[in-house]
This record gives C-alpha cells, sequence and structure tokens, in this order.
C-alpha cells in the first residue's frame, strides 16, 4: 500500500500543471512563442494573457533583456525575468551557471537594501542553495562555504533560525574539511552571534572565539574586516560578562588592527570609532553597561 501511494505520488509530480487554473494534466499546450507556460486549453490561455503578454518573449528575447538588465544595474528588470530561470539554466555550463545565479542573487540583495522585504532575503538562500551543489562539484570549496554563510544569513534575517544554524554548521564543516580558514571564521560568527542572542553566553564566547582564531589563519590576504568585525563581537560581548583580562589584550589589538586599517585608507574608519570607545570604556570612561556602537560591517 506504501508503495503503490508513493508511486501515485511521484508520478502526479511528474504531470504538468496548468499555468492559469493549476490543474494536473498529462499533457498540456504549451505557449508557441515563449515555450515556458502551459495551459489545459484556449479558455486558460486567453484568461492568462493579460498578465502573461509582458513576459511572452522568444528565449533568446529574455536573454538579451537580463543582459541589458545586468549592464544597466537594474535590479527590478532582471526580476521579473525571475520566472524564466530555469530556462536560463537550461544547457549552460557550470560558470555560465554561476553567473546567472549571481546576477540574481545581485538583483535580490538590493531588493532587500531598498525594501527590507523578507521576500528578497528568502529568496536570496534559495538561490545560494541552488548554487551549493555544483559549487562543491566543480570543488570550488571555499565559494560553497560562503554560498552556505550567505544563505545562513538570509533565513536568519527572514527569521527562519534552526536553517540558519544548520546552513552555518555546514560552512563550518566545509571549512574545516578543506582547510579554507575564512569560511570557518564566518561561519563561528554566524553561530557565536546567534547563539549570544538566544541567550547562551559560554557557547556564544567560545564560538567567537574560534572565529576571531581562524580570522588569523585566513588563506585571504585582505580579510582585515573580518578580524576587525569579529573583534568588534567579541570585545562587546566580554563587557557583558565582564571579562577584563581577556578584555584588555583584545582591545589593545583592536586599537591597533583599527588603526592601521585608517592609515591605509587615509581616513578615520568606523572601526576605528568602535576601538577609542572600546578603549575608554576599558578604563572606566562611560558607564560599563553601555554597548558598543553597533557594527554594520559584515552584520549580513
Amino acid at each position: 500500500m506504501a508503495g503503490a501511494l508513493a508511486l501515485t505520488i511521484q508520478t502526479l509530480e511528474l504531470k504538468a500543471r496548468c499555468s492559469h487554473c493549476g490543474e494536473v494534466a498529462a499533457e498540456l499546450k504549451r505557449c508557441s512563442v515563449c515555450k515556458h507556460v502551459s495551459y489545459c486549453g484556449a479558455a486558460c490561455q486567453n484568461a492568462a494573457w493579460k498578465k502573461h503578454k509582458n513576459t511572452c518573449v522568444t528565449l533568446q528575447e529574455v536573454v538579451k533583456r537580463v543582459a541589458a538588465a545586468v549592464e544597466g544595474e537594474d535590479w527590478r528588470e532582471l526580476l521579473k525575468w525571475e520566472g524564466r530561470l530555469e530556462q536560463l539554466l537550461e544547457g549552460r555550463s557550470n560558470a555560465a551557471r554561476d553567473n546567472i545565479f549571481d546576477s540574481f542573487r545581485w538583483a535580490h540583495s538590493v531588493g532587500l537594501d531598498s525594501t527590507s522585504s523578507t521576500h528578497h532575503a528568502l529568496a536570496v538562500a534559495r538561490l545560494q542553495d541552488r548554487r551549493i551543489e555544483f559549487l562543491g562539484n566543480m570543488e570550488r570549496f571555499r565559494d560553497q562555504g560562503g554560498a552556505m554563510c550567505e544563505a545562513a544569513v538570509h533565513l536568519r534575517m527572514a527569521g527562519k533560525v534552526q536553517e540558519a544554524a544548520g546552513y552555518f554548521q555546514r560552512a563550518r564543516d566545509v571549512g574545516a574539511a578543506h582547510g579554507f580558514f575564512s569560511v570557518e571564521c564566518s561561519a563561528c560568527r554566524g553561530l557565536g552571534r546567534m547563539a549570544l542572542t538566544a541567550g547562551r553566553i559560554d557557547e556564544g564566547l567560545d564560538l567567537l572565539r574560534n572565529a576571531l582564531a581562524a580570522s588569523s589563519l585566513s588563506e585571504d590576504d585582505d580579510d582585515t574586516n573580518m578580524e576587525l568585525t569579529v573583534l568588534s563581537n567579541l570585545i562587546n560581548a566580554l563587557f557583558l560578562v565582564p571579562a577584563i583580562d581577556e578584555l584588555e589584550p583584545l582591545v589593545l589589538r583592536f586599537r591597533e588592527a583599527a588603526a592601521a586599517q585608517a592609515q591605509m585608507f587615509g581616513r578615520v574608519c568606523f572601526f576605528e570609532l568602535q576601538s577609542l570607545y572600546a578603549s575608554a570604556r576599558l578604563h572606566e570612561v562611560g558607564s560599563p553597561s553601555t554597548p558598543l556602537l553597533p557594527c554594520f560591517h559584515h552584520c549580513r
């Protein structure tokens, strides 16, 4: 009985649905122009035309419009064609597919910044989830771990906390397995911040300490921002304990690293302001219960 039920479900999943009424049917009539949508018959096709006519163009035309939207950095125009994503991906090389995914990921990221809609956060997570498998197949493990971390960040933003933690843990495993300390750093930082938010202070501190250690070993020579970000997070958390003995060398390290970054850019940086504030707090200038200035860099 169970086997018959499973076969029935599998058969239903293989059958297409009418793009207008949603009815499952063994045979549907595909739109002769875009070859993307299918209908039960002329009635459904006519009923859907008012909406469908805006995207009823050939795949060749879609490619042109997508390329123009990417070139013009028009994220709204680009997202109009996300429904044709499967067509755009079909028959492409892994590298080309990665570029396509990245373009739509960029569009949703801009949309998220513009609207703060969780729809865009979840869309980025879905796109990264689809990239993860073929990045692994191409043995691009650092990029794979980065995609896992980005999926986790956007899931957390959308309130999907457990799913986010799972992606961060997977990224940590990938980083550890392949020796990418930058990935391990990002994953441990993400898990640490989530643990602190949940009130698991000791766990959160240990994870942030691991993130800081990994940042020092990062294979990325330009990963100064991540080290400063983790220092900011860890120092902020330690002030809540408080742990003065551990704070003193970390605040000094924060000051030196932030000053070096400011000198490199030739201007005062936000991290330098944070480090000065942390130093002031350490010497009891200001209230010990006052939190650090929020760290916006790499927050997502």
